[in-house]
C-alpha cells in the first residue's frame, strides 16, 4: 500500500517542513511503500515562470484599467522585462546560477516595484554605498540575493491584487481557518470557482497522483496557512479518485481542532489524527489493510452515520528513540529557494539556505509557561534522545542530503542534552552547522556557550516574551531580565547570534510595562547581547494556563464563538484597557530599526505615537546586569 506524504501551500520557500520527511521515513522503517511531495514549493516554482506570468497577465486583462493598483499596473507596463527575468532570478535564488548576482547587484537587471523603495530609506552620509553596511564592498551574492528577494515579492504583491487576495508565501488564506469556530467560510470557498491558483495547485495535484499512484495520501497543516491548501489538494483528490484515502494530521489539527464536530471536513478527508502521527497512522494502515477493527484506530477522528466520531483507542506513543531517521529523498532539494527579506544576519536564518531539520528531545522539559500549550503533548510529554542515537541521525541525513547545516526544532533544546550532543560531535570530529530554540537559563555559562561554538552552533533563539521582571514571573518563565542578558552575553562572546522572541499584550500589561520593556529591550540590542528580534501579539489559547485558569491571571475570558470547527484563540477582558495594537506598531517600528543598528541611542518614547510616560529602566540596566549586578 503506497502512502504519499504531501506538504500543502504554504510553509517556507527555503526548505522543506520537516513533517513528511519524519513521517516518510518512519513508514519506510516500518516496511511501508512511502513517498513525499513538496507542493507548496511547486505550487511557487509553476506560478514564478514566464508561462506563470502569462497567466498572471491574463488575469490583469480582466480588470478594467481604472480598477488595477498601482501595483498591478507598474507590473503591467513592465511585463516584458519581468517576463524576460523571472526564471533566471529563481534560478539565481536556488543556487543554480550564482553568476548572475553581478547583474542583479547592479539593480540593472531585474525591473524594481514597490518593494525596492525602503531601500531609499539607507543614506550614506558621505556619499558612498547606502548598503555597505550590511553588504560590504565585496557581498555581490548576498547583494543580489536581497534585491531577488524583493524583485519576488513585488510579483506576490501583484498575485494577491490581480489573482487572489488570500495570497502570501508563508500564509496563504490563514483567516479561513485561524480559531474560525464555523466551517462555511472555508465551505464556500472550496465551493467558490477556480482561480490561477487553485488551478496550478489542481494541476501540480494530479501530476503527484500520475507520479506514485498513492492509496493513502498524508498532509500535513502545520498552521493556518497550510489548511485551505490541503483541503484543495484532498477536494481534488476525492474528485478524481474517492477511493484514494486522505488523512489531515499536524499542528493546526492538533491545537484547532481537538473538539471537531463538523461532518462537512469529511467530505475531504476520511480520517483526521491527533498528535505525534506514527502510532495513530500504523493503527490506520494495518486497519486499511484488514488487520485491525475500526474501534481499535488512536487517536483518530472519522464521519460515521453522518456524525464525527473520536476513537481514542490505545493512546501509547512510538518511542521518541525509535520513530527513525528522518529521510528527504523524493524532495527536490536543489530546487528550494534562499531568501533574504532582511538585512539582519540573525533574522536571515529562517528564510535562507536550506537546513536539515530535526528534534533533540520530544516536547518540552520546562512545560511551565503560562501562556504556553503546555496541556497538549507536543509540549507536555517530554522525551530526552541519546546523544549517540541524535549523532547518528545527523551522520546519515548528511550522508544522502550532503547539506551539512541543521536546524534542530525543539521547543525548548535542554541544556544538558546540548551539552552531550557538543561532546559526541567533537568526539566523533563530525563538522556541522547548526542552530535551535532555547530557554535563556543560567545553565547555559560562557562556558557551555564556548563548547556549542565549537561544536558547530552558530545562533540561538528564545523567549525573552514581555521584558519586566514582574510580568516574567506571572508567566512562569523562570528566568529575569538581568538572566537573560547575562546568559544572551555569553552566547554572543562565542561567536552565537541571538535571536529574543518578544510579547506584548499579556494579561495585566501597563503602558508602563511596554515602555520598560523597549526599553530593557534597547539596553540588550546596544550592548551586544541580542541581534534580533521579533514581537507578537499575545493572543489567550485554551490549551494554555492562562486560557484554562483566567482568574489567576487577572483576567476574564470571552465566550467561545458556536460552532463545530476550529477551537484554539479565545478572546479575554483585561481591566487594564490597555490599546496594545496601537503600541505594538511602535514596538515592531523600534525593533526594526534594532535589528539594523539605528535608533539605539534615542529615547524609547519616539517610537510611539502618542503620549507614553517615561521609562523607570535604569539607563544602565543591563550593563550593571553584566557585571554581575541585579
Amino acid at each position: 500500500m503506497r502512502v504519499l506524504s504531501v506538504i500543502p501551500p504554504m510553509t517556507q520557500l527555503n526548505t522543506p517542513y520537516p513533517a513528511t520527511a519524519y513521517l516518510t521515513g518512519f513508514l519506510r522503517s516500518r516496511g511501508v511503500a512511502a513517498v513525499q511531495e513538496d507542493l507548496a514549493l511547486g505550487l511557487v516554482l509553476r506560478l514564478f515562470t514566464s508561462r506563470g506570468l502569462d497567466a498572471i497577465r491574463g488575469a490583469i486583462e480582466a480588470i478594467p484599467a481604472r480598477q488595477r493598483t498601482p501595483n498591478v499596473a507598474a507590473f503591467d507596463q513592465a511585463f516584458a522585462a519581468y517576463r524576460a527575468s523571472v526564471e533566471p532570478a529563481v534560478a539565481f535564488l536556488q543556487g543554480r546560477d550564482p553568476s548572475l548576482a553581478h547583474r542583479i547587484a547592479g539593480r540593472n537587471f531585474l525591473p524594481e516595484g514597490a518593494r525596492f523603495a525602503p531601500l531609499d530609506d539607507y543614506v550614506d552620509p558621505d556619499g558612498g554605498d547606502p548598503l555597505a553596511w550590511a553588504f560590504g564592498a565585496l557581498g555581490v551574492q548576498d547583494r543580489a540575493r536581497h534585491f531577488a528577494t524583493l524583485y519576488l515579492n513585488d510579483i506576490a504583491d501583484v498575485l494577491r491584487e490581480a489573482v487572489d487576495a488570500r495570497f502570501e508565501f508563508v500564509r496563504y488564506a490563514e483567516a479561513l481557518a485561524q480559531s474560525e469556530a464555523s466551517f462555511e467560510p472555508l465551505a464556500q470557498a472550496l465551493a467558490a470557482p477556480e482561480n490561477l491558483i487553485d488551478r496550478s495547485l489542481r494541476e501540480l495535484t494530479l501530476e503527484a497522483l500520475a507520479r506514485h499512484a498513492p492509496r493513502v495520501v498524508l498532509l500535513s497543516a502545520p498552521f493556518p496557512g497550510n489548511v485551505y491548501g490541503a483541503f484543495r489538494i484532498a477536494q481534488e483528490i476525492k474528485a478524481r479518485d474517492a477511493s484514494i484515502v486522505t488523512v489531515l494530521g499536524g499542528g493546526y489539527v492538533n491545537t484547532e481542532l481537538r473538539d471537531l464536530s463538523e461532518p462537512r471536513v469529511f467530505d475531504h478527508f476520511d480520517y483526521l489524527t491527533l498528535d505525534d502521527g506514527e502510532a495513530p497512522l500504523l493503527a490506520l494502515l494495518e486497519h486499511l489493510a484488514g488487520s485491525r477493527p475500526r474501534d481499535q484506530l488512536r487517536r483518530t477522528f472519522l464521519r460515521e452515520a453522518g456524525r464525527v466520531r473520536y476513537i481514542a483507542g490505545d493512546d501509547s506513543d512510538i518511542a521518541f528513540a525509535d520513530t527513525g531517521t528522518p529521510t528527504w529523498d523524493g524532495l527536490p532539494l536543489d530546487r528550494y529557494l534562499s531568501l533574504l527579506d532582511m538585512l539582519n544576519p540573525m533574522h536571515r536564518l529562517w528564510s535562507d539556505a536550506r537546513w536539515n531539520k530535526l528534534t533533540v528531545a520530544h516536547g518540552c522539559y520546562w512545560k511551565k509557561c503560562s501562556f504556553c500549550d503546555v496541556s497538549l503533548d507536543y509540549i507536555s510529554r517530554y522525551e530526552a534522545l541519546a546523544a549517540t542515537t541524535l549523532v547518528d541521525r545527523i551522520e546519515a541525513v548528511v550522508a544522502e542530503t550532503g547539506q551539512s547545516g541543521f536546524h534542530f526544532v525543539d521547543e525548548a533544546a535542554p541544556p544538558k542534552a546540548l551539552r552531550a550532543l557538543a561532546a559526541e560531535l567533537l568526539r566523533r570530529g563530525r563538522a556541522i552547522s547548526w542552530w535551535t530554540n532555547i530557554r535563556f537559563e543560567k545553565s547555559f555559562t560562557p562556558a557551555l556557550c564556548a563548547e556549542l561554538a565549537d561544536a558547530g552552533c552558530i545562533a540561538v533563539s528564545g523567549g525573552l516574551e514581555v521584558a519586566s521582571d514582574r510580568l516574567l514571573k506571572l508567566m512562569q518563565k523562570g528566568v529575569s531580565v538581568a538572566q537573560v542578558a547575562r546568559v544572551t552575553r555569553g552566547f554572543s562572546e562565542a561567536g552565537i547570534l541571538v535571536h529574543a522572541y518578544l510579547m506584548y499584550g499579556f494579561p495585566t500589561q501597563t503602558v508602563q510595562d511596554t515602555v520598560d520593556a523597549l526599553e530593557y529591550v534597547r539596553q540588550l540590542f546596544a550592548a551586544g547581547c541580542i541581534q534580533s528580534g521579533f514581537f507578537h501579539r499575545f493572543t489567550c489559547s485554551v490549551h494554555a494556563p492562562v486560557g484554562l485558569h483566567p482568574g489567576q491571571y487577572g483576567v476574564s475570558l470571552k465566550p467561545l464563538a458556536p460552532g463545530g470547527f476550529a477551537k484554539n484563540d479565545v478572546g479575554f477582558i483585561d481591566p487594564a484597557g490597555v490599546d496594545h495594537a496601537e503600541l505594538g506598531k511602535a514596538l515592531n517600528k523600534a525593533l526594526y530599526n534594532y535589528m539594523h543598528g539605528l535608533g539605539l541611542e534615542q529615547d524609547v518614547r519616539a517610537w510611539f505615537a502618542g503620549r507614553v510616560p517615561k521609562t523607570t529602566v535604569p539607563r544602565h540596566f543591563i550593563e550593571r546586569a553584566l557585571r554581575g549586578h541585579g
